[in-house]
């Protein structure tokens, strides 16, 4: 039973805005028509971010487009989805987070070789604005590098 697991859906903003100090792999609580959704690649992490309530990470703010086939039962497309760690990684997390500039924010959504969707999520600090000039500097001359040993 091999499946074509190719769907990988990135939040490109996030390593822009953010220097990521952590990274955990966590799996996504998610219904029938939204993991159909995901499965066609469907999805977004633009603006999400994760929130510690009772003990429990919560993704806020994560859409997920309502699939074309889905009758009455479908999805409503933004809506807090329940992420599953342990209490460990939540723990690390909670205390990691608790630092004056530092949030949690979702990095990428796949789908495993199992057929689940995880979610790769990372405590990340915020970069200032002369960071991300030195990132896009960075960007530029690693663009550059590879168009000279192309030739």
């Amino acid at each position: 039973m091999s499946k074509q697991n190719n769907i990988l859906i990135k939040n490109k903003k996030a390593s822009f805005d953010y220097e990521f100090v952590e990274t955990f792999v966590a799996g996504i609580v998610l219904t029938g028509t939204e993991i159909k959704s995901v499965r066609l690649g469907k999805a977004s992490l633009v603006d999400t971010y994760c929130v510690l309530i009772k003990n429990e990470l919560w993704v806020k703010n994560m859409n997920i487009t309502e699939y074309s086939y889905g009758s009455y039962n479908n999805h409503v497309a933004r809506r807090e989805r329940k992420l599953l760690l342990n209490r460990k990684e939540i723990k690390t997390i909670d205390n990691l987070s608790k630092n004056a500039g530092f949030t949690v924010v979702p990095t990428k959504m796949f789908i495993n070789e199992k057929g689940l969707a995880k979610v790769v999520i990372a405590v990340a600090k915020g970069k200032k604005e002369y960071d991300k000039r030195q990132s896009l500097k960075e960007k530029d001359d690693r663009r550059e590098m590879d168009r000279m040993f192309k030739k």
